[in-house]
């Protein structure tokens, strides 16, 4: 019983560094993914594949709304980690109130932001419906998270953050399943047009898949979450 239980708590930490490590390594995917729209707006590419091009005037030609999208979310990226950590939550419990109340509005602009960026979007319907239906989701998490923090019903409140948080980060997860298209691009004869709607289909459901599996995992081993 000893040896099974041991067995049972080597399991559950190694879940929670994978969870952990795949949380920063997405993060930033994301911030690096923002920073890089930022210099591209800064210094469109005029020369290399058509592709890249083309994609960096469509973003160029909505500057200021993609600027209102990014640089929130930037900061959205760098917070994520710092608040939902347990030990800086239980040594700076204000700090990270403060900086939960940051996170939702940060998140806010981000989701309403997102809406305004789908006119003229680069993978037609596909990628309309993948961003309508995951950015009404997030939306409606931080609200129910809002809504269960104000009631101090904590438990409820982490898993709506995750589901929120999960959405968040898929849209980093989107960038190297587009990477791979890019790159395939020669062999597949797809554009952007055709891949990108699947590519962030792709990317927003797995990860929100997971922020499911993480919330159940967590109620059924009774484990309480380093991530909120």
């Amino acid at each position: 019983m000893a040896t099974m239980g041991r067995s049972i708590l080597l399991a559950q930490k190694k879940a929670k560094r994978m969870m952990w490590t795949a949380l920063i390594v997405l993060c930033v995917i994301g911030g690096a993914a923002a920073i890089r729209r930022m210099v591209a707006l800064a210094y469109p590419m005029t020369n290399g594949p058509s592709q890249l091009v083309d994609l960096d005037a469509l973003f160029v030609a909505k500057a200021s709304l993609t600027l209102a999208h990014i640089v929130p979310a930037v900061a959205l990226m760098f917070m994520i980690p710092i608040q939902f950590s347990r030990s800086f939550r239980a040594r700076h419990l204000k700090a990270h109130r403060w900086i939960g109340r940051v996170v939702l509005v940060l998140g806010l602009i981000v989701g309403v932001s997102g809406l305004a960026l789908l006119k003229n979007p680069v993978g037609g319907a596909a990628e309309v419906t993948a961003i309508l239906l995951f950015d009404a989701l997030f939306l409606a998490a931080l609200a129910k998270a809002y809504v269960y923090a104000r009631r101090r019903e904590i438990a409820l409140h982490r898993e709506w953050m995750i589901r929120a948080i999960s959405v968040a980060v898929g849209v980093a997860t989107v960038r190297p399943i587009m990477g791979a298209f890019f790159a395939t691009a020669t062999l597949t004869g797809m554009t952007p047009h055709e891949f990108f709607g699947m590519a962030f289909w792709l990317g927003l459901t797995l990860t929100y898949v997971a922020g499911e599996v993480w919330i159940r995992y967590t109620r059924l081993s009774g484990v309480v979450p380093e991530i909120f």
